[in-house]
């Protein structure tokens, strides 16, 4: 398998450290708030990364941590008269519904807090001290970027560069304008803990090396995130571990690509800053799924209500082939057909080589509508109940890896019933564009309705 690694700048062919078991390091949110459509991307495609590895038969240590104490968090506990344990409390509460709805945690995920790591992250820091890497001014703790080695490694840029570029920070006697904080003391009004230098709180690049060195080790597999994370953070992280460590810290590190919205940066101020809880107002997450595996993960992707809609059609033509599979195999007779077994491996073959090829879930997901189109003609050729097992067995398993079509029966019933009643109420309203509308997306769903003076009755074609 290959993988885009943004420290070589090239596609590598990886293996794990350990023979079957990868260990992986994914930057998680700051609970201050709901996560937006961009926090989202990285979740969801690392997922299928990791996914795609237990497909392979290999166990995965998946991490994504919660950084639950940070200036954004503070500022919203004193807006609202809270403790800044409260804040995080909740929106850690609120993301575990939105994974939840985005079928990130089918799989056993290890969800650190940093504040539960707090004598972890202390010692770290007064390992780099003793190391002569970070020093401590005024009750602050910084890392001394020149005794990083080769710092800026990841993100290309160049030391001094950065040097004679950097803004001098608020605290002027910092050795080099580009040292980072390890330790903050207190200010007023907030939360700290007891350390050797000052009551205070870690910075936010250390709290990520202590958490996957505890957890993960001193080296790790695979080291994720968006790409806005490239520099300083994950250099950051870099080069503290390195120094603390003695060894490389992340054998490769996977960044994807960021979002827009109608073409346009997401920003508040442009009125355009969708959070997951926005858009499941009005699609169900899987179509949210769907879309941020719809591309390259490396690659910038544009969101949209038209592409939501596109992708929410493709999601029921998904459903429908697996529901009709189901009915048919109920009925079919017992019996194989050696050309359709054949199309089916190949289309499982391609679907790999997609995934394989730096996690291409865009290709794999073409591969999988195309197995959709294969059954369905199948279907209609009655295929033998054989052959048809098969086929279900690969359509799932490789649906699975994408994280698709995981809802039940009863919860796509749900979604048939409340479109009969949405279109019941628009008859009833002689709103018969949006009655005859929404019959047509009944139909795409593979629903054929039928009014009657007993109501609407509805069956599966």
């Amino acid at each position: 398998m290959k993988l885009y690694n943004t420290l070589t700048r090239k596609k590598e062919e990886f293996e794990p450290l350990q023979d079957k078991h990868v260990r992986m390091y994914n930057c998680g949110p700051t609970v201050y708030n709901y996560i937006h459509v961009g926090n989202a991307r990285p979740m969801v495609v690392f997922d299928s990364l990791r996914r795609y590895f237990i497909y392979k038969g290999w166990d995965v240590d998946f991490v994504v941590n919660f950084t639950d104490i940070d200036d954004k968090i503070i500022k919203k506990a004193n807006e609202e008269g809270l403790e800044a344990k409260e804040i995080a409390e909740r929106y850690i509460a609120e993301f575990k519904k939105d994974a939840q709805g985005l079928n990130l945690y089918e799989y056993k995920t290890i969800n650190p807090r940093a504040t539960e790591y707090m004598d972890e992250i202390i010692h770290f820091i007064k390992d780099l001290v003793d190391k002569g890497a970070a020093y401590e001014l005024d009750g602050d703790v910084y890392f001394d970027i020149t005794k990083a080695k080769d710092y800026g490694k990841l993100s290309g840029k160049n030391l001094d560069e950065l040097q004679s570029g950097a803004r001098i920070d608020v605290n002027e006697k910092k050795k080099n304008p580009g040292d980072f904080a390890l330790w903050k003391k207190k200010k007023e009004g907030e939360p700290a803990w007891e350390s050797p230098w000052s009551q205070g709180r870690p910075g936010w690049h250390i709290e990520c090396s202590v958490m996957a060195k505890t957890l993960l080790g001193k080296t790790i597999d695979i080291h994720t995130g968006g790409e806005d994370l490239e520099f300083p953070h994950h250099e950051n992280e870099i080069a503290q571990s390195e120094a603390h460590n003695g060894q490389d810290f992340a054998r490769f590190w996977l960044h994807n690509g960021m979002i827009t919205v109608d073409h346009e940066k997401m920003s508040k101020s442009k009125g355009n800053f969708f959070t997951v809880r926005d858009i499941s107002k009005e699609y169900d997450l899987e179509v949210l799924r769907l879309f941020l595996i719809s591309s390259h993960y490396r690659n910038p992707i544009n969101f949209s209500k038209e592409v939501m809609d596109q992708n929410k059609n493709a999601l029921e033509r998904l459903y429908n082939t697996k529901d009709r599979l189901e009915g048919a195999m109920k009925t079919a007779k017992s019996g194989s057909d050696p050309d359709f077994d054949q199309d089916i491996q190949q289309l499982k073959e391609e679907f790999c080589q997609a995934m394989e090829d730096d996690m291409n879930t865009a290709d794999a997901l073409s591969r999988l509508f195309d197995l959709s189109k294969r059954i369905n003609q199948g279907i209609n050729e009655e295929i033998g109940l054989e052959s048809l097992g098969g086929a279900q067995e690969t359509y799932l398993s490789l649906a699975k890896v994408l994280g698709l079509l995981y809802k039940e029966e009863d919860q796509a019933e749900e979604e048939v019933l409340k479109l009969i009643k949405e279109r019941e109420e628009a008859r009833k309203n002689k709103d018969f564009a949006q009655a005859d509308a929404l019959r047509d997306q009944l139909l795409e769903m593979g629903i054929a309705i039928e009014d009657s003076r007993d109501g609407t009755k509805w069956k599966r074609i």
